[in-house]
């Protein structure tokens, strides 16, 4: 049961309409890359990250909002990157050890993880604590 004074969190219309056409990006992208269509794969990229840059800034003001936020831009940023390895063909090149390009996608994904982790092994219970505290 929520403590008294938690607010129920709201998603205002403009900023669904503009989640929705994110969604809308988000798969024209990846149906441009399975299908191999790189125009399309390719010149939406921008579109798509810069919405999820906008939801981010948008919701900063929350933490946990701003570090799921945070994690889809940099899976993003991880799967443009990982598509366009394999549209310009350096995919599979080495590029250290048994790395190949198509593996420093890792770098993002990775990023993204990291910040949910923090955010769930430090900064919720620390939100959490004070929330006992305050409720005390």
């Amino acid at each position: 049961m929520p403590a008294p004074n938690d607010q129920p969190y709201t998603i205002p219309a403009p900023y669904r309409r503009m989640e929705n056409l994110h969604i809308l990006f988000w798969l024209l992208k990846d149906i441009g890359w399975c299908m191999i269509w790189k125009p399309l794969g390719i010149s939406i990229i921008f579109p798509t990250l810069t919405i999820a840059v906008l939801i981010t800034w948008r919701t900063r003001h929350m933490a946990a909002e701003l570090a799921h936020n945070l994690a889809i831009v940099f899976w993003i940023s991880a799967n443009s990157y990982w598509m366009l390895s394999e549209f310009m063909g350096f995919d599979t090149v080495i590029v250290w050890g048994s790395l190949t390009g198509k593996h420093l996608a890792l770098l993002p994904f990775l990023t993204g993880l990291v910040i949910l982790l923090y955010y769930y092994l430090v900064q919720r219970p620390r939100e959490n604590r004070a929330e006992q505290v305050a409720g005390s």
